[in-house]
């Protein structure tokens, strides 16, 4: 491996790193401190909040989630290993894996949450300016958060994926069987089925965005942070089962 390679991958691992630390404290942070914050707040305050911290908030949080995206693009280019034997692991399932509910993450905070958000603020701009209420406004934030805690939900396993992998890929081989074409499809089918499923409840095609049975768990933080952790147990229980 020439210096310049080793240097690529290092450098990229680390700000790969600090961007996906940003984008997911963030993320946190929404969800576990500002969102249940601010249904205390009074009307005039809410307003001033977004009005003036969500749009900086926001500018963080999708170009952290954007900056993340890419040097993880740039860490597979520059790694040699992806070329070999690797791509025949649990190890590189566990990391395609999370690539993938990762880019699934991505896309909600481009096209789902900024969008959403964006009227959001424009609401606030208007109502503080002294323009009529947007109706609109209060649908758009319901589907922002339910996109949010989606990608709360999908973060947990996602942090398993991509940061767990390098911990107990080395362990793999002692209790890990090479997964065999078979192994890889059923894999993926579960993979694939269960992140469309779950998406498509945040966006609303299954059952609409009113709360409901399947967006229960969306309205509490901790009922999130429960499902996602019950998402990460059936991927392990998977792997062991077809190991």
């Amino acid at each position: 491996m020439s210096v310049w390679r080793a240097l690529g991958i290092a450098g990229f691992r680390w700000l790969h790193l600090l961007a996906g630390i940003t984008w997911i404290g963030l993320l946190y942070y929404f969800n576990f401190v500002q969102t249940p914050s601010l249904a205390q707040f009074e009307a005039p305050s809410r307003v001033e909040l977004q009005r003036k911290l969500l749009p900086r908030a926001l500018l963080w949080f999708r170009m952290a989630a954007a900056f993340t995206f890419v040097t993880g693009i740039l860490i597979f280019i520059f790694q040699e290993q992806y070329k070999t034997d690797y791509n025949k692991t649990w190890g590189a399932l566990s990391i395609y894996s999370g690539m993938l509910i990762a880019t699934v993450m991505l896309c909600n905070v481009w096209f789902v949450i900024w969008p959403n958000q964006r009227k959001v603020i424009a609401n606030a701009e208007g109502v503080a300016s002294g323009k009529d209420a947007d109706p609109t406004a209060a649908s758009a934030g319901r589907k922002a958060a339910l996109a949010s805690r989606t990608n709360t939900l999908f973060s947990i396993p996602v942090m398993w994926f991509m940061i767990g992998t390098s911990h107990w890929v080395a362990l793999a081989p002692r209790f890990f069987k090479l997964p065999t074409s078979s192994d890889k499809a059923i894999w993926y089918a579960a993979l694939l089925i269960l992140t469309a499923v779950i998406e498509a409840n945040a966006l609303g095609l299954i059952g609409g965005f009113a709360p409901g049975p399947t967006r229960k768990f969306l309205d509490s933080a901790g009922q999130t942070i429960a499902a996602g952790c019950i998402l990460w147990a059936i991927y392990l229980v998977l792997q062991l089962a077809l190991s």
